[in-house]
């Protein structure tokens, strides 16, 4: 990296710091991260102990988060769910950041019939309904992925790919506006002239010049991801029961919300501060690596 690169991006953590809400969100997410990694090693009790003489128990010292329906620890299922929906989350985004990209930088690159044909493609994507067609594909899909895989991977599997694949098209189109705009810059004639192949201009010269772009719809994109997998298992679409995600978590409170409110409201929560957190991170990002679009 040269000096000027490391000089811009020293500039963006300044101007990062400065924003007081970016800091509030990345040291929620950190202590989330930090209470989901290491939690579960302290707080030892099982996920899956079943105690019906504690059940819909409310928050007390044996039980810090209270208990569900069967007795099972609160604290202790919020913390390893919550392994789970950040997984799926952060693999979702992968998936999604990676096709938009892909499609978006060569759309840009070769414009003319490449660029009309994947944009349609891309407008077609927009069109759809997501949440239905999220329902109707996992719907469709889950049992034999389940007898493949298992249960668990083969669900995690479909989620982290049916939500990445129907999350690529803004990232697409951010990539697209940027290396068109990119590509008739001095440096792009210099590096074409001098022998460069389509793949170089656009690995080496194009992708980390819209790096700070992707950074910014990627770190949206987990959050993005966070409540995409809590709707599909809230709707009874998602991980097995077993499996203790926050929308599972929240789909089994369901008929409990009057008796035991504390059953939905310390998963939702959970849900409420990761996005949230992840969402002011993701305008600190965009503001402190595009002064241009600084909030007054």
């Amino acid at each position: 990296m040269t000096k000027v690169s490391e000089n811009v991006w020293q500039l963006a953590w300044g101007r990062f710091c400065c924003d007081r809400l970016a800091i509030v969100g990345l040291t929620l997410l950190i202590i989330i991260i930090l209470a989901i990694v290491i939690g579960p090693f302290v707080y030892t009790i099982p996920i899956d102990a079943i105690d019906f003489t504690q059940a819909a128990a409310p928050p007390s010292r044996q039980h810090l988060l209270g208990t569900n329906d069967l007795g099972q620890d609160q604290l202790a299922r919020v913390l390893f769910g919550g392994r789970i929906s950040l997984s799926v989350a952060i693999s979702a985004m992968i998936v999604a950041i990676a096709l938009g990209t892909t499609i978006g930088a060569i759309a840009g690159f070769y414009g003319g019939l490449v660029d009309n044909l994947l944009m349609r493609l891309t407008d077609l994507f927009l069109s759809l309904p997501q949440l239905p067609l999220l329902l109707l594909v996992v719907y469709l899909f889950r049992d034999s992925l389940k007898a493949i895989a298992g249960p668990e991977l083969g669900i995690f599997g479909l989620v982290v790919i049916v939500i990445g694949g129907l999350n690529w098209m803004s990232v697409a189109r951010l990539v697209r506006g940027n290396v068109l705009k990119l590509k008739e810059m001095e440096f792009m004639s210099a590096a074409t002239a001098l022998g460069a192949t389509p793949s170089r201009l656009i690995s080496v010269h194009l992708l980390p010049n819209v790096l700070s772009v992707i950074i910014v719809a990627a770190t949206l994109a987990v959050g993005n991801g966070i409540i995409t997998e809590s709707t599909l298992s809230f709707l009874g679409l998602g991980f097995p029961p077993d499996v203790p995600t926050w929308g599972q978590m929240l789909f089994q409170a369901k008929d409990y919300l009057t008796t035991a409110p504390h059953m939905a409201l310390f998963p939702g929560l959970a849900i409420f501060l990761s996005v949230l957190s992840i969402n002011y991170i993701g305008d600190g990002l965009r503001d402190a690596l595009d002064p241009k679009t600084s909030r007054s």
